[in-house]
């Protein structure tokens, strides 16, 4: 979790309140965050991954004011028109394709308001923007811009100005190889055949995002007072969130917030759009999952007391635009057990004796584990996580995967929809080794599916690939078989099926009950090609769960 050094004075100034040690350091841990350490200069608390807008004094100090009851509900910020244009060239489609923008005038900054927007821009770099990957910020002085901007791709050795630090001129390519900053996030551009960049209407580079801003336009000072802000990626959704909780943050800091308007090819978008999203409430969902007994009119005021709103026309909650974390009523549940107090609730000890036991599917998966160890299989453990390439084109098959919103990499941006990509992982990492080689794994497996609360179907399968000279249609099917008839399962079948990522005639569909539950057959050539395999694979995957269910 981010760590946040906050200034006491400054916190308590924007809370309008000032509280005694011991009750501040009480109610600092009661909000949700972990508190380090508090002295008479400063407070350091851990804030959680889902509380972005808490990352600077004003975030947090809008969050504990509520809190604390020195302030109620939601607090509002007004956005005032202008004409301020930025344009976004078709050359950064491919590179970084989408930024969100703002302007904010009349601050009035020193040394510690300063060192309070770089440690928010810093913070929000390393936590919701990925280390930069999925969103990067900067902040401009106007005095020094002509608008309308343009954010633009070129080739690197195109691409010249003095970075930000430095005292002399370089291409871009110097500076991810020269630049301390550059070396840094150098693997965020390196692979681009062009790079992107702000560039004013006087042609004057405003920075190469997510590098680096440029000395002459993008270094903030006591003297500014009127600020660009921008945040560039790959999700608008991401990029608004950053750009609403940065430019609150400032309007908090006595900054008035004014909208740009940011032109693509096909659309006008003002930005920052600060209007609350309003949520429909379930009392019963919350109060099941708490154990309370708490009226609609008592879980809204818990729920002002954290910094939300109410719509009494609509009978909506209002949810500030600078939350991240809001996309279920699991959510408002935290919120309102944080705002009751965890002290104030009552342990009771349950009326039901129960005696903890063993899973029975876990028992299930042991007995299908020990035959397949006494067959000479060894068992693999791997991730629920994937990525569409691995579970899709190299396996020569079109899939629909689940993606991940916020993925940390490119190996793992993915719920994975079945299991026999992972085994030929595991395959491919252990050629070294002699032949055959016979593995197993169980694992989780999502789908959509919007019957469900969540929106996925998630389901247990077991995977199981054999590799070497001796791996064909026959020998997999007889395994299976042996597990069938371990279980007494008579009623089964295999039918012939097509199927891209096998050979065609050596797959199968395996029937139980009527149901499907199975792929067997050897794999395609091409698939071999693609996990550099040079001997025959032969798997099967059958979904444990349906299987299991059969047998109750």
């Amino acid at each position: 979790m981010p760590t946040v050094t906050l200034n006491r004075k400054e916190f308590e100034k924007l809370i309008g309140k000032k509280l005694s040690l011991e009750k501040l350091k009480d109610r600092i841990s009661m909000i949700g965050t972990d508190l380090e350490e508090v002295n008479d200069n400063e407070i350091i608390v851990e804030v959680f991954p889902n509380r972005p807008d808490m990352l600077s004094e004003q975030g947090f100090a809008r969050a504990f004011s509520t809190f604390i009851g020195a302030r109620k509900g939601l607090k509002e910020y007004t956005v005032k028109n202008s004409e301020y244009k930025v344009i976004i060239d078709k050359s950064v489609k491919d590179i970084r394709p989408y930024t969100a923008c703002a302007v904010v005038k009349g601050l009035s900054l020193n040394d510690e308001k300063i060192r309070e927007l770089i440690q928010i821009q810093e913070k929000l770099h390393i936590t919701y923007g990925r280390k930069r990957k999925k969103a990067a910020i900067g902040i401009y002085p106007i005095e020094h811009i002509k608008f309308p901007i343009t954010f633009k791709a070129d080739l690197p050795e195109n691409i010249r100005f003095k970075p930000l630090g430095e005292n002399k001129e370089m291409n871009a390519k110097e500076i991810l190889n020269e630049n301390s900053t550059g070396k840094e996030y150098k693997h965020l551009l390196e692979n681009y055949p062009k790079y992107p960049f702000f560039v004013d209407s006087n042609n004057n580079i405003l920075s190469m995002p997510p590098i680096i801003n440029s000395e002459l336009a993008g270094r903030i000072t006591e003297s500014t007072k009127d600020v660009f802000v921008e945040c560039s990626g790959f999700d608008f959704e991401i990029l608004k969130k950053t750009l609403n909780i940065i430019v609150t943050a400032m309007a908090d800091m006595g900054g008035e917030i004014y909208e740009v308007k940011v032109e693509y090819d096909n659309q006008t978008i003002s930005l920052p759009n600060l209007k609350p999203e309003e949520f429909k409430l379930d009392e019963n969902y919350i109060n099941k999952r708490l154990g309370l007994s708490l009226s609609r009119k008592e879980i809204i005021e818990l729920l002002m007391k954290m910094g939300f709103g109410y719509n009494e026309e609509k009978q909506n909650i209002l949810v500030p635009a600078y939350r991240t974390d809001i996309l279920h009523q699991i959510d408002f549940v935290e919120d309102v057990a944080i705002a009751y107090g965890y002290e104030n609730f009552e342990p009771i000890i349950s009326e039901t004796a129960t005696v903890g036991e063993e899973s029975k599917i876990e028992v299930f998966k042991n007995k299908i584990a020990e035959l397949l160890v006494g067959l000479g299989f060894l068992e693999v453990n791997t991730y629920n996580l994937s990525n569409e390439y691995e579970q899709g084109k190299k396996m020569n098959k079109e899939i629909n995967v689940v993606k991940l919103r916020n993925a940390l990499s490119e190996e793992y941006n993915a719920l994975r929809a079945w299991v026999i990509p992972s085994l030929m992982d595991v395959l491919n990492k252990n050629r070294q080794y002699k032949y055959p080689q016979q593995i197993f794994g169980f694992g989780r497996v999502f789908k959509k599916n919007e019957n469900t609360e969540t929106g996925i179907e998630e389901a247990d399968r077991l995977a199981l690939a054999i590799i070497g000279n001796n791996a064909d249609f026959t020998r997999t099917k007889q395994i299976l078989e042996y597990i069938f008839s371990e279980f007494n399962i008579g009623d089964y079948e295999f039918i012939e099926e097509e199927h891209s990522s096998f050979i065609p005639g050596r797959v199968a569909r395996v029937k139980v009950k009527g149901t499907k539950i199975a792929y067997i057959g050897e794999i395609h050539p091409i698939v071999l090609q693609n996990f550099e395999l040079e001997y025959p694979v032969a798997v099967f995957e059958i979904n444990i769960s349906k299987l299991f269910d059969f047998l109750n």
